[in-house]
């Protein structure tokens, strides 16, 4: 058989057991293409069988709370605390029990890309979402930390309109004012699959925002750095003044308004 029908034969396997017959018998062809083409099914199969375990540990805490009972459990994540414009948003996502998200992790870790085609096969797969946020002018009358709750606490809510939930698996801290049995998992984006998806869609939509925000706002180059204090952004504070979703509060804004006073 020709190198070119070996990818090809290769390509159309499902069967790990299959993969594996053949890329013993690709060990032992006197070809070092053949070889070679063996070697890399190999390594992707591999690859694979690693991502899929990751996956699985990623819905440990989930299957404990389904095998004590609870049948509907969502995961809550916030992203845009640190920014000095723009909200803070929550996202609150319920998955199933079987999920195809290959590569799933912390928003921070994945590139714009990931998260965009992540976000796009949570949104299609999920059993419910939603989004909550609370704009810069709420962050300043309540300072941050109470915003970030009330984001989530809104999320949640919002998700409950939907259907019943019957735990909240969240991030970091539990959020006051929510009746629904909560966990707390420290790094929670990084080690739970419900957390994980929560802060791709909260992020992405986040995102979207603040591109859009760039429009109406132009200069402070908010497509880029999506409010966070960067020098540009810094620099433009100090050149432009302070615009509406500009959280007065943070020092940097509240010492570019003054300047600008």
């Amino acid at each position: 058989m020709s190198l070119s029908a070996l990818r090809e034969t290769l390509s159309t396997l499902d069967s790990e057991a299959e993969i594996n017959s053949w890329c013993e018998a690709l060990s032992r062809d006197q070809r070092v293409g053949a070889r070679e083409i063996g070697e890399r099914m190999l390594r992707r199969l591999r690859a694979e069988q690693v991502e899929s375990e990751r996956l699985e540990r990623l819905f440990e805490h989930r299957a404990r709370l389904i095998e004590g009972g609870c049948q509907v459990v969502a995961g809550v994540d916030e992203v845009g605390v640190g920014p000095l414009a723009g909200p803070v948003v929550a996202a609150a996502v319920v998955l199933p029990a079987r999920v195809d998200l290959p590569g799933l992790n912390d928003s921070k870790k994945l590139s714009s890309k990931a998260r965009e085609r992540l976000d796009r096969a949570i949104r299609e797969q999920a059993l419910g979402f939603a989004i909550g946020e609370v704009e810069s002018v709420e962050i300043d009358r309540i300072n941050i930390l109470q915003a970030t709750l009330e984001s989530m606490r809104r999320a949640v809510n919002a998700l409950e309109s939907q259907l019943r939930l019957d735990h909240v698996l969240v991030d970091a801290r539990k959020i006051p004012g929510v009746s629904i049995a909560q966990t707390a998992l420290i790094h929670g984006d990084a080690i739970d699959g419900s957390i994980a998806a929560a802060s791709i869609v909260a992020k992405v939509y986040r995102d979207g925002l603040m591109k859009r925000f760039a429009v109406d706002y132009p200069g402070y180059g908010l497509e880029r750095h999506m409010g966070y204090g960067t020098s540009e952004h810094i620099d433009a504070l100090q050149r432009l003044g302070v615009s509406p979703i500009h959280r007065r509060s943070f020092s940097p804004v509240a010492a570019a308004a003054k300047r600008k006073a």
